[in-house]
């Protein structure tokens, strides 16, 4: 070795040597100063760059002697852990140098070795460099060994029939490789989508990451940046994509030489880690379980661990790990003394880089297993795809490449788009070709190929037995029937390994007959493990996971032992996608896949054949796996939930279950930021097919091939598709614009997010116009420009049925705004354009118009249908216009003669600008509206914009503040603005000459508000206004303008003729100016309201509605008078509300005197104000003041309301004093009041404190008052004293006819009254806590009472020896008594102690009614007595076995019962004996009519107790017998009854069983019930074949007046038969058909029936499919229907249409009481003709508008037309839109209506503080559900 060489060799490694010990840059400076001791090297340590340092240092060693620079190299080889090839160039030069000597004089601080020694140090430089050497040598004789290993293991073998199934195969599976689609991406991502995965892999909605990458095998390794750190390279795939393959292609290329920056590389496979169950060190891992050195291990492993950099370690399989990953070992081991560990803890170890630190570890798995400990150290991850298109072509070329048909079997792939999706996954594409090339070779093509993966396994499985056969003719049914043994045990053999997660197998688990059979036929491969004892032995396993997944699911398709249950319970999809712990089910990925394409009806065959079973047995086992999958698609899932089910119902191939599917997962089509392939896309595709409905597809995130949207052009059934991406770029579009013609019901497309350009618009524009069907298209988030968008409208205005494109969030300049707004406005079919920032929509009308070509015509044309059908609106808002582009902008606005509305809002226009616009509108034509607002407008912007409206004709509102920058100007529409001018100019000469009254007027209205003008301000503003003469309304709240500036307005309002209304609230005036306002009201003619508040809020009104509001005014005594003064001069004074105003006694009196004088007044109201209980008296006493009040209503002492009528002729007077602290001190005063008015018929004191005493003083000058109906004394604090004097009352008062008192918390005090010379007597009390003395003294009094008809009690403590005396007790002369007892002891008794009792009655019984459930017994008994005759009596009782000591009892039943008319009997036990027979009895009586029992238990024995009774009942006319539960064999008992029954006029079965035999039998029985009136046999069980026999009987039944069919299974066909058998029904009152899907035919058909049902009165049809063009008919057909009392047609989509035409014949409804329209998609487009409708209807009490899209504008025209419905009592406005401004109206309308009871608005708009404020307002106001 020369010196020559030495410095050669440094120079040449020179770089590598300078980056290796810049890391150890200390270690060196050591080593120099020992080498060099002669040296300075202190300015050494004043470098600060590692790598300088070091080169400087190399430099002072380069210049030293030969043997010096030899020994320093020496010692960098020894001591360092250079790389390999580095340490083995420097050792070859430097020679055999001795350094011991130099080791030796080192001192103690220089013992420690270099950077990574290896070793601690000490021995001779001859001893090292030999060991090293020898290392060295024994780690290239392993190197060359392993590759070796590997060429002979995995080296490329070509033949025919490769596939992607993993492990060393046998012949049959040899297989040849094509490249994989692999695409990189983030490790992020997948672990957001695996925390999810547990139960819902990848179904997040986060958003998408970054576009994936495509990258080749020899990139994954070169990707990594390197730093010296442990590199882990996960790449995950789903089953069949050729993971395993791939690994052992990169062994081979490893072996081949690729890869060179590995020296070795490992391969493990955790199939067979599973077998190790003992610790390993990393060694024995390395060695004892891959393959074993030759020589030296230890020093070959020295070696491996001293270049772990170089070493490539590959983990396959990691989903097939059994064990527990991310156990990691315990933090405190040290390296240089390994213990053995679990695989788990190596597996970790080796990826955190405790282990080989610095190595490479490539792992695979299936998406679903990956740890998260991986994701966290992983630096490449990766995505398996498996082929593409182009991939699968050279697949099949490599195959069939030996073929002559090779290009036939291409064809048949590319000609089969079912086949073709499949191919994708490497597995699947090489079964496809095994049976293609199977077919092909047999010339079987006109033989079907299989459809599906399973029957593809199947078919795989029959081809290869049939090559192993020596006779070929055999039939595939002999050739399965020869293996069958062994394939039923490869079958248990799958099972057993997938339950017992073992995919490994010994010799001794598998037996021989199996082994040979699988052996043969390339099911199984063999290769070589190690057990725990290292010694080598066979292990077995099925090539692929998925091929022991199918045999898993044949074993549990052909086992008898596997039964029905164990077939759900294997099926369980839902709980193996909702465990969170996924052990169970890790290794049955494709297993239910396989079970439902076993399921379907090609298999059977197959299936009978191998289990020896009959067709019949397969098929019910299959059943349950369809049925299964029919449950799991009605639950809720997301969308790899959903791609799954679409796989296992396209295996099943049937085409019900997949409509069934189909339908249930209809609009639940949402796929989330998961990857789809074209087999799922077939999937779902066909699922979708099969479905009845159109649906939703919506794409978000979702990596997938192009290849999937060549697969989607077959689904059929899409309406709405939606991708977002940001992937979906220009290669996406032009793939997408050939798929789209072929989507014929495509109505909405979605291509958001993406990457889209001109040229992918390009060729979606080519493919649009042939989407004939296509509604809605949205591009926005692309990146088009302004010439894309300028061009796109063109080709847009052209499409039919366009009515919506969207192009928001791409690059749009202001100059290309107004292009094209110039462009939209001349299409003929546009009708809004709307911009806003980066908010660009355009609407179309969907219907272009088409043009003559004749150019005279087309011109003509265009301009007709122009002026007839268009209207424009155009939005340019936040688009930064300003005053230069105000001459384009009116531009355009003149090159449209159709503009409704034009929003400029948002810009910089300026005053200057806004002037030149409004300059230009008389030559623009508006229809609706200009909205200038946030134009940094001024006060000269405002005067300017105010001032059009004395320049445009057709100006008929101007909204305009400066606090707000709002400027929005309100047009009338041309064509009624046209007639109207018309009229107007043609009198425009006589306005002056008197004729003014008879010009019609255009309403015109001004708002400025929020402007806080100042004093010059003002002047500019008045000087405007003056000449604004046409004006109507006037507001300008919250101005600041003061007494002055309102007295100046004031002045000059004369000169505004046409002035209606001015507001000037919040404009901070004083008390002096209200009475300036109010002045106003007579000196000006067409001011008549006046509304005024100097609250908070300072509301000032002046309107022409003939009232006065005066509101927080703070009015003394002596202001009421001024004020009085001046409304006595108004005439037309028709309300005056003074509210809030904190009047006292003095100032209410001196009101009610002036009364009188106010003629024309209907209303006074005083909210809000404190009133003492004289006040209260004061008001009651206005009765006897002003003749014209009709009702005094003073609530809480703070809201008083006196209601007046227009004349004097005699009517009757309401007072009602609620809540207002009345007690016994003034009880006497509001007496003598009273007393004084003859009309009283009402009195309300509810609510006070009268108490006992109270009550007595009241009672004892009741004969002096004369109330005619009613009077209220609920919530008095009365106490059983109480009740006893009303109850004396009732019995002494003659013109008393009811006293109803209940003790319980919603206390109840009422007396009713009657005009009879005789009143019938009704007492009801209700929870009073009766003790015995009160019984005592009720009995008392009420055996005075000779005019008691009737006599309830609920719940007051009665016990049964009180009932028994007071039945005895009650009596009269002549006539009925009824006595009902509601005490919880009634449920207990039975029926035989609750009939004794009831026999303890003076008179004959003529009803008895035992409600059980309720706890109710009811007497009723006639008096005076009659007895039967005893023989008689004898002859029923012979009837009767009944033993003797039952006799004495049943003899004085029916003695007391002789005249039994009704009997009503609920919840009664009928299996006992004596029961059923006391029944029997009873219903034998002569006299009785009416029978009910429902709800009761009746065992056959009591049946036929029942139907012996019923034989004798020939005078029945009443029979109710629902809640039975009877049956159609019950009903079949039941007929001979029936027809014995010629009297029967209502027959009631509902809530029973009956099913259509039990129609049959029923129709049997009814065809001669012609006396009959109500039939009800709703909630029943029948349909429309049952429904037809019942129809049938209906047409004799000419008297028949109620008909109740609700809630049965009643489809269209029924309901049509029904329908016409309706017609022959003339008499029919109640048509009852809710819940029953007629749907729009036969409402159609009922429309016709309507007509001749003059009789009608209640008709339901909620929830009868009927939509608004069946609505519409039968509405109209109602009209004929004057009788209605009742409608509801809730849950009907009838829509505004059908409301419309409903609200149209509410005019002909006089009868009207309660209407139901819930549910039925109202709006506010219909509420003003509905609430003129309602207000048509005199006697309407229940309102029920719940569940609809209502709003403040209906809240707005109910509220105007609820004063006028005085017997309205509930409005149901639940679930609506209606905010609190609505609600607000509605309360303050609802102070004038005191009829009504409640109006309901739970779940609308309203905040929660406004609720409880209107609540406490007025307390009818119901904000809660309950």
């Amino acid at each position: 070795m020369d010196d020559l060489d030495l410095h050669h060799v440094m120079a040449k490694v020179r770089p590598q040597l300078v980056e290796f010990l810049s890391h150890n840059s200390e270690w060196l400076i050591m080593k120099a100063k020992h080498f060099l001791p002669l040296v300075d090297l202190k300015y050494v340590d004043d470098i600060t760059d590692c790598k300088q340092k070091v080169s400087e240092l190399l430099d002072r060693l380069e210049n030293v002697e030969l043997t010096i620079q030899k020994q320093f190299v020496q010692c960098i080889c020894m001591e360092c852990n250079l790389p390999m090839d580095l340490e083995i160039q420097l050792m070859s030069t430097a020679g055999e140098g001795n350094l011991n000597q130099q080791q030796e004089t080192q001192s103690p601080s220089s013992q420690f070795a270099g950077p990574g020694r290896r070793r601690p140090g000490g021995n001779s430089a001859a001893i090292d460099k030999e060991s090293k050497q020898q290392r060295l040598d024994s780690a290239e004789r392993y190197r060359h060994l392993l590759i070796s290993s590997m060429h002979q293991r995995y080296r490329s073998q070509r033949a025919p029939g490769a596939v992607v199934l993993g492990q060393v195969q046998p012949p049959a599976f040899h297989q040849l490789f094509v490249n994989l689609v692999i695409r990189q991406s983030k490790a992020s991502r997948l672990k957001e989508r695996l925390d999810k995965s547990k139960e819902d892999l990848a179904g997040s909605q986060e958003a998408e990451e970054v576009a994936d990458t495509a990258v080749k095998v020899s990139d994954l390794f070169d990707t990594i940046i390197s730093s010296g750190t442990t590199k882990v390279i996960l790449l995950f795939g789903k089953p069949g994509t050729g993971k395993t393959m791939l690994m052992h292609r990169i062994c081979q290329k490893w072996a081949e030489g690729s890869f060179h920056q590995f020296l070795l590389t490992f391969l493990f496979e955790f199939r067979q880690l599973n077998l190790i169950s003992q610790k390993l060190t990393l060694k024995e891992l390395l060695f004892d379980f891959s393959l074993q050195p030759e020589d030296c291990p230890d020093a070959v492993f020295q070696h491996l661990l001293e270049n772990a950099k170089q070493m490539l370690i590959i983990f396959d399989g990691l989903d097939e790990f059994v064990g527990n990953t991310g156990v990691s070992s315990s933090p405190d081991m040290h390296p240089a003394f390994p213990r053995p560990m679990s695989i788990s803890e190596l597996f970790t170890d080796l990826c955190d880089g405790k282990l080989l630190p610095g190595c490479t570890v490539l792992v695979t798995s299936r998406p679903k297993k990956c740890p998260d400990f991986l994701l966290n150290t992983v630096d490449l991850l990766a995505e398996i795809w498996g082929f593409d298109h182009e991939k699968v072509e050279e697949y099949v070329n490599h195959y069939f490449h030996e073929h002559a048909f090779k290009e036939q079997a291409i064809a048949q792939l590319k000609n089969n788009s079912k086949l073709l999706s499949m191919c994708f996954i490497p597995a699947l594409c090489y079964i496809v070709c095994i049976c293609l090339e199977y077919l092909l070779i047999k010339q079987l093509l006109s033989v079907e190929l299989p459809q599906t993966m399973t029957q593809f396994y199947i078919q795989m499985l029959l081809i290869f037995i049939s090559k192993q056969q020596k006779e070929c003719s055999q039939r595939e049914e002999v050739q399965l029937n020869h293996y069958r043994v062994a394939i039923l045990g490869l079958c248990d053999l799958a099972l057993k390994g997938l339950e017992e997660k073992k995919l490994v197998f010994y010799v001794d688990d598998i037996p021989e007959h199996v082994k040979d059979f699988a052996s043969l036929h390339g099911l199984l491969t063999v290769f070589e493990v190690k057990r725990s004892d290292h010694l080598p032995e066979a292990g077995y396993a099925f090539v692929h996971l998925s091929l022991q997944e199918f045999f898993a699911a044949l074993c549990v398709m052909i086992s008898k032992r596997a039964d029905r249950n164990y077939l759900r319970k294997k099926f369980s999809l839902k709980s193996k996608w909702t465990l969170k712990n996924e052990a169970r089910t890790e290794f049955m990925e494709s297993f239910h896949i396989f079970l439902s394409g076993l399921s379907s009806k090609e298999c059977r065959k197959f299936l009978a054949q191998l289990s020896e079973q009959s067709e019949a047995w397969v098929q019910a086992k299959q059943a349950v796996i369809l049925q299964s999958l029919k449950k799991l698609a009605a639950t809720n899932l997301t969308g790899p939930k959903i791609i799954e089910l679409c796989h296992c119902t396209y295996e099943t191939q049937d085409l019900e279950v997949a409509q069934q599917v189909g339908s249930q997962l209809n609009f639940k089509y949402e796929f989330r930021n998961f990857r789809l392939t074209p087999l799922d896309i077939s999937a779902l595709v066909f699922v979708i097919n099969c479905g009845q409905e159109l649906t939703h597809l919506d794409f978000a995130g979702c990596p997938m091939e192009l290849d999937c949207l060549e697969v989607l052009a077959s689904c059929t059934n899409i309406e709405c598709l939606s991708f977002r991406s940001r992937k979906c770029g220009d290669e996406f579009a032009a793939v997408l614009s050939r798929t789209l013609p072929k989507i014929r019901s495509l109505k909405k497309l979605e291509l958001t997010g993406g990457n889209i350009t001109a040229l992918g618009l390009a060729n979606l524009e080519q493919a649009f116009p042939h989407c004939t069907q296509l509604e809605e298209i949205n591009l926005q988030g692309n990146r088009m420009r302004d010439q894309d968008m300028t061009k796109v409208l063109e080709v847009f205005s052209r499409m039919e049925k366009l009515k919506k494109i969207d192009l928001s969030h791409n690059d749009i300049s202001t100059e290309a705004v107004l292009v094209l707004a110039k462009r939209a406005i001349v299409c003929p079919n546009v009708t809004e354009l709307h911009i806003r920032g980066d908010t660009i929509i355009i609407l179309f009308s969907g219907h272009p118009e088409k043009v003559p070509r004749s150019a005279s015509l087309r011109k003509k044309t265009i301009k007709e249908n122009a002026a007839q059908m268009r209207h424009v609106m155009l939005r340019l808002q936040d688009c930064s216009l300003d005053s230069r582009h105000t001459e384009e902008i009116a531009a355009v606005l003149r090159g449209c003669s159709q503009l409704s509305e034009v929003d400029l809002s948002g810009n910089r226009l300026g005053d200057e600008g806004c002037r030149q616009l409004v300059g230009s509108l008389p030559e623009v034509q508006i229809s609706k509206c200009l909205d200038l607002s946030n134009n940094r407008i001024s006060v000269d912007g405002i005067c300017c914009v105010l001032n059009s409206m004395n320049t445009c004709l057709n100006l008929v509102e101007i909204e305009a503040s400066l606090h707000h920058q709002t400027a929005i100007l309100k047009f009338e529409g041309a064509e009624a603005f046209a007639s109207t001018h018309s009229r107007d100019t043609s009198s425009y000469g006589d306005q002056l000459g008197g004729n003014e009254s008879q010009k019609p007027v255009i309403p015109r209205r001004i708002r400025v508000t929020d402007s806080h003008f100042s004093r010059n301000d003002l002047e500019k503003l008045c000087t405007v206004l003056k000449h604004c003469s046409r004006v109507t309304a006037l507001d300008l709240t919250n101005n600041s303008l003061g007494d002055q500036g309102v007295e100046k307005l004031v002045r000059f309002l004369p000169q505004l003729k046409t002035l209606s209304s001015l507001e000037l609230s919040g404009n901070q005036i004083s008390l002096s100016t209200v009475f300036c306002l109010a002045q106003a009201l007579s000196l000006l003619e067409r001011i008549k309201t006046v509304d005024i508040s100097l609250g908070k809020a300072e509301l000032i009104l002046l309107t022409f509605q003939e009232g006065v509001s005066l509101r927080e005014c703070m009015v003394r005594p002596e202001d009421m008078d001024k004020l009085c003064q001046i409304l006595a001069g108004c005439t037309e004074l028709s309300e005056i509300d003074l509210s809030k105003n904190a009047l006292n006694d003095e100032s209410i009196q001196r009101l009610l005197m002036f009364l009188p004088r106010l003629h024309g007044l209907n209303l006074l109201s005083i909210r809000n104000n404190k009133l003492s209980p004289r006040c209260t008296l004061l008001l009651a006493n206005s009765i006897n003041l002003c003749e014209r009040i009709r009702e005094v209503e003073v609530r809480c002492s703070e809201n008083a309301f006196l209601c007046l009528a227009n004349n004097m002729k005699i009517q009757e007077i309401s007072c009602r004093l609620t809540s207002c602290n009345i007690g016994p001190n003034e009880i006497q005063d509001l007496c003598k009041i009273l007393e004084q008015c003859d009309h009283l018929a009402e009195l309300d004191l509810s609510g006070n404190q009268l108490g006992n005493e109270g009550l007595r003083c009241l009672l004892a000058n009741l004969p002096q008052m004369h109330v005619s109906h009613l009077m209220n004394l609920s919530h008095n604090n009365i106490s059983q004293h109480g009740v006893m004097h009303l109850i004396n009352a009732l019995t002494t008062g003659r013109n008393v006819s009811e006293v109803q008192v209940s003790l319980c918390a919603e206390e109840t005090s009422l007396i009713k009254f009657t005009s009879e010379d005789e009143p019938k007597k009704i007492l009801r009390l209700t929870k009073c806590n009766f003790q015995e003395e009160h019984f005592l003294q009720l009995c008392s009094l009420l055996e005075k009472c000779n005019y008691l008809t009737e006599y309830i009690s609920a719940k007051n403590s009665m016990t049964m020896s009180a009932v028994e005396n007071l039945l005895r007790a009650l009596r009269k002369s002549l006539g009925t008594l009824r006595i009902s007892i509601d005490e919880p002891w009634v449920c207990d008794k039975d029926l035989l102690t609750l009939l004794e009792l009831a026999v303890q009655v003076q008179g004959n019984i003529i009803e008895i009614t035992i409600l059980k459930n309720k706890g109710l017994l009811k007497v009723g008994e006639e008096f005076p007595y009659r007895m039967e005759k005893m023989e008689d009596v004898v002859s029923r009782l012979n009837q009767c076995e009944l033993e003797a000591k039952h006799l004495y009892f049943l003899q004085r039943v029916i003695e007391k019962c002789t005249q039994l008319q009704e009997l009503r009997w609920s919840h009664i036990d009928l299996n006992n004996t004596e029961a059923a027979t006391l029944a029997h009895a009873l219903l034998s009586l002569p006299e009785l009519k009416k029978l009910e029992l429902t709800s009761s238990t009746i065992m056959p024995n009591g049946i036929r107790q029942l139907v012996a009774g019923l034989q004798q009942c020939h005078g029945l006319e009443e029979l109710n017998l629902g809640f039975l539960k009877l049956d159609d064999t019950a009903i079949q008992m039941l007929v001979p009854s029936i027809c014995k029954m010629p009297s029967l006029k209502r027959l009631i079965l509902n809530n029973n069983n009956i099913g259509n035999e039990g129609c049959i039998h029923l129709a049997e029985a009814l065809k001669d019930s012609h006396r009959l009136e109500e039939i009800n046999l709703s909630l029943n069980k029948f349909e429309d074949a049952g429904l037809v026999k019942i129809g049938a009987t209906l047409l004799e039944m000419q008297n028949l007046k109620k008909i109740n069919f609700s809630g049965n299974n009643i489809g269209p066909v029924g309901g049509e038969k029904l329908i016409e058998a309706l017609s022959h029904c003339k008499q029919v009152e109640e048509l009852l058909l809710a819940r029953t899907v007629v749907g729009d035919k036969a409402a159609a058909q009922l429309s016709l029936c309507l007509p001749g049902m003059c009789h009608l009165k209640i008709l339901h049809l909620q929830s009868n499919g009927i939509s608004s063009l069946g609505g519409t008919q039968m509405a109209r057909a109602l009209v004929k229907c004057h009788q209605l009392e009742e409608i509801s047609l809730s849950e009907n989509n009838i829509g505004e249409e059908g409301t419309h035409a409903l609200s149209e014949g509410l005019l002909h409804f006089p009868q009207l009481r309660r209407i139901e329209l819930k549910l039925c998609e109202i709006g506010d487009g219909v509420s003003k003709r509905l609430a003129f409708g309602f207000s048509q209807c005199p006697f309407i009490e229940e309102i029920i508008l719940s569940w609809n899209h209502l709003g403040d504008d209906s809240a707005f025209e109910l509220a105007e037309i609820l004063p006028g419905m005085t017997k309205l009592r509930i409005l149901d406005l639940d679930k609506n839109r209606i905010s609190a401004c609505g609600a607000s109206r509605l309360a303050e309308e609802l102070t004038k209506c005191c009829g009504i009871q409640v109006i309901r608005l739970w779940n609308n708009a309203i905040a929660k503080d406004v609720e409880e404020n209107l609540m406490r307002q007025d307390s009818r106001l119901h904000f809660s559900f309950f």
